[in-house]
C-alpha cells in the first residue's frame, strides 16, 4: 500500500474524494512535512554537535539538503507525471523558485519585525517571540507553499511537458 493509499484509508469518505481530486497536492503536502523534518533533524543534529557553534551555518546546511530532498520527492513523486525537461533545466529551475519562496516566506517577519515593529524595545520579549513564529513560521510558511505548489506546476513540472514523460514511461 502506498502513502497515500494509506492516508487516505483512513480519511472519512466526504474527505476522500477531495483529496483523490487533489491527489497532486496532498503529495505535495506530505513532501513538505518530510523535509521540515528533514531539515529541522539535520539542523538540531548539527547546531548540537559539530556546529555547536555556528547555528546559521547548521540551519544553512539543513536547507540544502531539505531542498534536493524535495527536488527528489517532488521530481519523483509529486510530480512523478508531469514535467520532462532535462534534468538540469529542471533542477535548476527547482531551486530558482526555492531561493524565491525562501524571499516569500521572509516577507511577513519583515512586516512584522521592521513594519508593525514588533521587536523588544517596543514590545515584550514574548510578544517578540510570538509574532516571529506567527509571522516566518505559520504565515510565511504558508505563503511560501502555496507559491512553490503553484510554481513548480507552472514552470517546473508542467503537465503540458508531462505528456512526453508519461509516453516514456508507457513505453518501458
Amino acid at each position: 500500500m502506498t502513502v497515500v493509499e494509506s492516508v487516505l484509508s483512513h480519511t472519512p469518505e466526504s474527505v476522500r474524494s477531495v483529496l483523490i481530486k487533489h491527489r497532486e497536492l496532498l503529495k505535495f503536502g506530505i513532501v513538505g512535512g518530510t523535509t521540515f523534518v528533514v531539515d529541522n533533524g539535520v539542523w538540531y543534529l548539527l547546531k548540537l554537535s559539530v556546529l555547536e557553534d555556528k547555528p546559521t551555518t547548521a540551519k544553512a546546511i539543513a536547507i540544502i539538503v531539505a531542498t534536493i530532498v524535495s527536488y527528489v520527492l517532488n521530481r519523483e513523486w509529486s510530480f512523478r507525471t508531469r514535467g520532462g525537461r532535462e534534468r538540469h533545466h529542471e533542477a535548476a529551475l527547482f531551486f530558482v523558485i526555492s531561493g524565491l519562496a525562501v524571499v516569500v516566506n521572509l516577507i511577513p517577519l519583515l512586516v512584522s519585525r521592521y513594519g508593525l515593529h514588533l521587536e523588544v524595545p517596543n514590545v515584550s520579549r514574548l510578544v517578540q517571540e510570538t509574532a516571529d513564529f506567527l509571522s516566518g513560521s505559520i504565515i510565511g510558511m504558508l505563503l511560501a507553499m502555496v507559491f512553490r505548489f503553484w510554481a513548480f506546476k507552472k514552470w517546473v513540472f508542467p503537465d503540458e511537458l508531462g505528456q512526453r514523460r508519461r509516453d516514456l514511461t508507457l513505453r518501458r
